[in-house]
């Protein structure tokens, strides 16, 4: 089989570890005509603040936005589910053309007269960042109308990339922050930020805390509300998971309140436990969290590490490609499939910046691609030139690994199985096995022709 050919201004994004000097490009914007796997702006500022489940959510744009971002995380609420509604202005060819800050107005009346929610956030879309919409006064007038905080989140799609939605929904959320009550808070208290409550994960996370001997003042953004987050700046610290989504408001919490943060990740067992240990350090003046977060760690790893290992010996020696949105992860993910006896042969991300690729660099082996921004053609070339028999990703690259005929394990915000903590770990495990050992793959046309 013939070499698949790379563009020649992709180049710079694809490293071969052991291969010359490491100089990596990235944050950049796409390539045009390279098909990113990247989402725009909008895309971005939506999977941050979509989880929010007692305020509105309006696009003000075209329907095909709202119809592109309908219920985009698997996000789970224990309360109200107001956010996986998909509102939209609904612009048309004569709102663009003489403004659509009456319609806009008047859908925010209406739909705060309907839903009654805590607050709103309004969504800007690419059209409205070139007609010259002033969201602002609409949102401070509708504000002061309603007597709940309405919210402009700046998020045009020709603005940047996805990083740079994350940004617009975090310059949002500090606008909350802030405005609430502190009374009652403790000493010992947590904002958890950068969890999104996929598939019920921040409910695990937030026992594990709160078993230590941890309050938990808000979720940033999983099962999140209005209320907790006006009052999340009486925590103590800010433990940041997907930092590339929520880095931003961290900082801004630190400059503002003089809260510190800790970067962690709930995936693996490794992570996991430093996670746990990590916070617990933190209020080292209380020496009974330490105590109780070892023990939660020795019983949660007991509970599972027999049947990790019997996974493992089946899973020793295969082959994993993974790319995934935030490069955070992907350190996780290469040591939980290390952890299973999978050698990573592929590692990319969408986001990552120069020093999460340089950490990466140090993890991967000798021969491991390295990828910033991919496209399906490029994911599809290394994953058969190193034999990949799993691939780690999202919602767009479910179709590479079933064309390729290689097991899939879905690492996105649409998946419905929790993979954080302990139990996440099992899942894991179990959702590699089952795929990268079904009899279906021996159908697939890549095994057929190489069986020829």
């Amino acid at each position: 089989m013939n070499s698949i050919p790379i563009l020649k201004e992709r180049k710079k994004q694809i490293y071969h570890k052991g291969e010359g000097v490491f100089d990596l490009t990235c944050d950049t914007k796409s390539l045009a005509g390279s098909v990113s796997q990247r989402a725009c702006v909008f895309c971005g500022s939506r999977v941050v603040l979509y989880p929010i489940a007692d305020a509105l959510h309006l696009i003000h744009g075209p329907i095909g936005c709202a119809s592109y971002t309908w219920d985009i995380r698997g996000a789970l609420s224990s309360g109200p589910e107001l956010h996986r509604m998909s509102f939209s202005t609904d612009l048309r060819e004569r709102n663009i053309i003489f403004g659509g800050e009456k319609k806009l107005y008047a859908s925010l009346v209406q739909l705060i007269d309907t839903y009654r929610p805590n607050a709103a956030f309004v969504y800007c879309t690419c059209i409205i960042g070139i007609i010259g919409d002033d969201i602002d006064s609409v949102c401070k007038r509708v504000t002061e109308e309603k007597g709940i905080p309405v919210l402009p989140v700046h998020s045009e799609g020709f603005k940047g990339t996805k990083k740079d939605g994350y940004k617009a929904a975090c310059e949002s959320l500090s606008m909350l922050v802030g405005t609430g009550s502190i009374e009652n808070i403790g000493k010992y208290a947590i904002n958890i930020m950068g969890e999104f409550n996929i598939a019920g994960e921040a409910w695990t996370i937030k026992k594990y805390y709160e078993n230590m001997g941890i309050e938990v003042v808000s979720v940033f953004t999983g099962d999140g509300r209005v209320e907790n987050i006006k009052r999340s700046h009486g925590a103590s610290l800010n433990v940041v998971q997907c930092s590339g989504s929520i880095l931003r408001l961290a900082q801004i919490m630190e400059e503002k309140y003089g809260i510190p943060y800790i970067r962690v990740s709930y995936f693996g067992i490794d992570d996991m436990s430093k996670a746990l240990y990590d916070v617990a350090a933190h209020f080292k003046d209380n020496l009974k969290i330490m105590k109780k977060t070892k023990e939660i760690v020795r019983n949660e790893i007991d509970a599972i590490y027999p049947d990790l290992l019997r996974y493992k010996k089946a899973l020793s020696g295969k082959k994993a490609a993974i790319y995934v949105g935030g490069a955070f992860k992907a350190f996780s993910m290469i040591k939980a499939l290390r952890s299973l006896g999978i050698d990573v042969v592929l590692a990319g991300s969408q986001t990552g910046n120069k020093d999460d690729y340089e950490v990466l660099r140090d993890m991967c082996d000798d021969g491991t691609v390295i990828l910033d921004d991919a496209n399906p053609l490029e994911l599809s070339k290394y994953c058969i030139e190193k034999g990949a028999d799993l691939f780690v990703g999202g919602v767009k690259e479910r179709p590479i690994a079933y064309k390729l005929g290689i097991g899939f394990c879905d690492h996105n915000h649409e998946r419905k199985i929790s993979l954080a903590g302990y139990s996440g770990m099992i899942n894991l495990a179990k959702e590699v096995y089952s795929s990268v050992f079904s009899p279906v793959w021996k159908f697939a046309p890549q095994k057929m022709i190489r069986r020829r």
